[in-house]
Protein backbone atom coordinates (compact mmCIF):
# COMPACT_ATOMS: atom_id res chain seq x y z
CA UNK A 1 0.00 0.00 0.00
CA UNK A 2 2.80 2.83 0.66
CA UNK A 3 4.43 1.68 -2.51
CA UNK A 4 1.11 2.84 -4.49
CA UNK A 5 0.92 5.66 -2.55
CA UNK A 6 4.45 6.94 -3.18
CA UNK A 7 3.63 5.69 -7.00
CA UNK A 8 1.05 8.23 -7.17
CA UNK A 9 2.22 11.06 -5.52
CA UNK A 10 5.30 10.86 -7.16
CA UNK A 11 3.25 10.79 -10.16
CA UNK A 12 1.18 13.58 -9.56
CA UNK A 13 4.13 15.56 -7.88
CA UNK A 14 5.52 15.44 -11.83
CA UNK A 15 2.05 15.98 -13.64
CA UNK A 16 2.43 19.39 -11.33
CA UNK A 17 5.49 20.43 -12.00
CA UNK A 18 5.11 19.74 -16.00
CA UNK A 19 1.76 21.21 -16.12
CA UNK A 20 1.36 24.30 -18.26
CA UNK A 21 -1.67 25.33 -16.10
CA UNK A 22 -4.04 24.15 -13.41
CA UNK A 23 -8.17 25.29 -13.29
CA UNK A 24 -10.28 23.96 -10.43
CA UNK A 25 -14.41 23.39 -11.17
CA UNK A 26 -17.53 21.91 -10.25
CA UNK A 27 -19.53 18.95 -11.99
CA UNK A 28 -23.11 17.35 -11.44
CA UNK A 29 -25.09 15.46 -13.02
CA UNK A 30 -27.83 12.58 -14.13
CA UNK A 31 -26.46 8.81 -13.70
CA UNK A 32 -27.86 5.53 -15.38
CA UNK A 33 -26.27 2.52 -13.36
CA UNK A 34 -27.19 -0.94 -13.39
CA UNK A 35 -25.09 -4.36 -12.44
CA UNK A 36 -23.56 -6.70 -14.73
CA UNK A 37 -23.18 -10.26 -14.34
CA UNK A 38 -26.47 -10.39 -12.17
CA UNK A 39 -28.75 -13.29 -12.68
CA UNK A 40 -31.88 -11.82 -11.31
CA UNK A 41 -34.51 -9.42 -13.88
CA UNK A 42 -32.79 -6.16 -13.21
CA UNK A 43 -33.31 -2.55 -15.28
CA UNK A 44 -31.48 0.46 -14.74
CA UNK A 45 -31.73 2.85 -11.52
CA UNK A 46 -31.84 6.55 -11.90
CA UNK A 47 -29.39 8.73 -9.73
CA UNK A 48 -27.33 11.67 -10.06
CA UNK A 49 -23.01 12.63 -9.15
CA UNK A 50 -21.71 16.01 -7.42
CA UNK A 51 -18.03 17.19 -6.92
CA UNK A 52 -15.32 19.01 -7.72
CA UNK A 53 -11.91 18.66 -10.41
CA UNK A 54 -8.73 19.85 -11.06
CA UNK A 55 -7.63 20.02 -14.46
CA UNK A 56 -4.27 19.92 -14.89
CA UNK A 57 -2.47 21.44 -18.16
CA UNK A 58 0.52 18.92 -19.21
CA UNK A 59 0.53 20.55 -22.96
CA UNK A 60 -2.11 22.04 -24.79
CA UNK A 61 -3.65 19.02 -26.49
CA UNK A 62 -3.53 16.97 -23.05
CA UNK A 63 -4.60 17.38 -19.24
CA UNK A 64 -5.02 14.94 -15.99
CA UNK A 65 -7.87 15.22 -14.68
CA UNK A 66 -8.73 13.88 -11.02
CA UNK A 67 -11.78 14.33 -9.57
CA UNK A 68 -13.71 13.81 -6.41
CA UNK A 69 -17.30 13.14 -6.83
CA UNK A 70 -20.81 11.50 -4.69
CA UNK A 71 -22.04 9.44 -7.12
CA UNK A 72 -25.84 7.53 -6.23
CA UNK A 73 -25.73 3.91 -8.02
CA UNK A 74 -27.19 0.46 -7.77
CA UNK A 75 -30.05 -1.18 -9.62
CA UNK A 76 -34.07 -2.25 -9.32
CA UNK A 77 -34.53 -5.50 -9.21
CA UNK A 78 -37.74 -6.68 -11.09
CA UNK A 79 -40.43 -9.00 -9.23
CA UNK A 80 -38.07 -9.88 -6.35
CA UNK A 81 -40.15 -12.29 -3.83
CA UNK A 82 -43.44 -12.02 -6.63
CA UNK A 83 -43.49 -8.71 -4.88
CA UNK A 84 -42.84 -5.15 -6.45
CA UNK A 85 -39.64 -4.19 -7.87
CA UNK A 86 -37.20 -3.68 -5.33
CA UNK A 87 -34.30 -0.56 -5.64
CA UNK A 88 -30.73 -1.49 -4.39
CA UNK A 89 -28.91 2.07 -3.67
CA UNK A 90 -25.23 2.51 -3.21
CA UNK A 91 -24.05 5.71 -2.38
CA UNK A 92 -19.73 5.84 -3.22
CA UNK A 93 -17.25 8.51 -3.17
CA UNK A 94 -15.87 8.28 -6.56
CA UNK A 95 -12.16 8.90 -7.17
CA UNK A 96 -11.55 8.65 -11.06
CA UNK A 97 -8.07 10.00 -12.34
CA UNK A 98 -8.05 10.88 -16.05
CA UNK A 99 -5.90 11.14 -18.84
CA UNK A 100 -7.77 13.74 -21.29
CA UNK A 101 -7.03 14.62 -25.09
CA UNK A 102 -8.15 17.72 -26.42
CA UNK A 103 -9.25 16.88 -30.38
CA UNK A 104 -9.95 20.30 -31.12
CA UNK A 105 -10.29 23.04 -28.19
CA UNK A 106 -13.92 22.34 -27.65
CA UNK A 107 -14.33 18.36 -28.29
CA UNK A 108 -11.82 15.90 -25.89
CA UNK A 109 -11.87 12.03 -25.13
CA UNK A 110 -10.71 11.20 -22.03
CA UNK A 111 -10.38 7.86 -20.70
CA UNK A 112 -8.58 6.59 -16.81
CA UNK A 113 -8.85 4.44 -13.70
CA UNK A 114 -11.67 4.75 -11.01
CA UNK A 115 -11.76 3.88 -7.31
CA UNK A 116 -14.99 3.86 -5.61
CA UNK A 117 -15.40 4.00 -1.67
CA UNK A 118 -19.10 3.06 -0.50
CA UNK A 119 -20.75 4.63 1.70
CA UNK A 120 -24.02 3.48 2.43
CA UNK A 121 -26.20 0.91 0.49
CA UNK A 122 -29.80 0.21 1.46
CA UNK A 123 -32.57 -1.62 0.07
CA UNK A 124 -36.48 -1.70 0.97
CA UNK A 125 -35.05 1.12 3.72
CA UNK A 126 -32.60 -1.52 5.39
CA UNK A 127 -28.78 -1.17 5.65
CA UNK A 128 -27.11 -3.84 3.30
CA UNK A 129 -23.72 -2.62 3.29
CA UNK A 130 -22.47 -5.83 5.03
CA UNK A 131 -22.89 -7.59 1.60
CA UNK A 132 -20.99 -4.75 -0.32
CA UNK A 133 -17.33 -4.75 -0.78
CA UNK A 134 -16.03 -1.33 0.73
CA UNK A 135 -14.67 -0.19 -2.74
CA UNK A 136 -14.75 -0.49 -6.39
CA UNK A 137 -12.90 -0.40 -9.25
CA UNK A 138 -13.37 0.95 -12.72
CA UNK A 139 -12.16 2.03 -15.72
CA UNK A 140 -13.84 5.25 -17.27
CA UNK A 141 -14.08 6.22 -20.71
CA UNK A 142 -15.93 9.65 -22.21
CA UNK A 143 -16.37 13.09 -24.38
CA UNK A 144 -16.30 15.98 -23.57
CA UNK A 145 -17.29 19.32 -25.42
CA UNK A 146 -16.68 22.80 -24.05
CA UNK A 147 -19.71 25.55 -24.65
CA UNK A 148 -17.18 28.26 -23.51
CA UNK A 149 -13.62 28.02 -21.80
CA UNK A 150 -15.83 27.98 -18.17
CA UNK A 151 -18.85 25.34 -19.24
CA UNK A 152 -18.89 22.48 -20.60
CA UNK A 153 -20.80 19.71 -20.87
CA UNK A 154 -19.18 15.53 -21.01
CA UNK A 155 -20.96 11.85 -20.84
CA UNK A 156 -18.56 9.12 -19.32
CA UNK A 157 -19.31 5.54 -19.49
CA UNK A 158 -18.13 3.00 -15.88
CA UNK A 159 -17.07 -0.25 -16.59
CA UNK A 160 -16.74 -1.90 -13.22
CA UNK A 161 -13.86 -4.01 -12.82
CA UNK A 162 -14.44 -5.76 -9.85
CA UNK A 163 -16.63 -7.92 -8.05
CA UNK A 164 -18.93 -5.53 -5.34
CA UNK A 165 -21.00 -8.33 -3.87
CA UNK A 166 -18.96 -9.47 -0.16
CA UNK A 167 -22.28 -11.77 0.77
CA UNK A 168 -21.20 -14.24 3.87
CA UNK A 169 -21.62 -17.86 3.04
CA UNK A 170 -24.13 -18.09 5.85
CA UNK A 171 -26.23 -15.22 4.79
CA UNK A 172 -29.81 -16.75 4.05
CA UNK A 173 -32.33 -13.94 3.95
CA UNK A 174 -32.07 -13.00 0.31
CA UNK A 175 -30.76 -16.46 -1.05
CA UNK A 176 -31.99 -15.90 -4.73
CA UNK A 177 -31.28 -12.33 -4.13
CA UNK A 178 -27.31 -12.23 -3.84
CA UNK A 179 -26.31 -15.27 -5.22
CA UNK A 180 -24.12 -14.42 -8.23
CA UNK A 181 -20.65 -12.21 -8.24
CA UNK A 182 -21.92 -8.63 -10.10
CA UNK A 183 -20.41 -5.23 -11.10
CA UNK A 184 -21.00 -2.00 -10.90
CA UNK A 185 -21.82 -0.32 -14.51
CA UNK A 186 -22.45 3.82 -14.93
CA UNK A 187 -23.34 6.14 -18.12
CA UNK A 188 -23.17 9.94 -16.41
CA UNK A 189 -24.50 12.79 -18.15
CA UNK A 190 -22.58 16.14 -16.60
CA UNK A 191 -22.46 19.77 -16.67
CA UNK A 192 -19.20 21.32 -15.44
CA UNK A 193 -18.04 24.98 -14.61
CA UNK A 194 -14.04 26.01 -14.27
CA UNK A 195 -13.32 29.02 -12.03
Amino acid sequence: MRKITLSIVTCMVFVFANAQSTRFGVKGGLNISNFTGYQEDVKSLAGFHIGGFAEIKVSKKFAIQPEFLFSTQGTTVEGYDGDSNTNVKLNYLNIPVLAKYYITDAFSVEAGPQIGLLLSAKSRGEDIGDLYKSSDFGLNLGLGYNFTEDLSVGFRYTIGLSDIADVPDDYDDYPDFYNASFKNSNFALSLAYKF
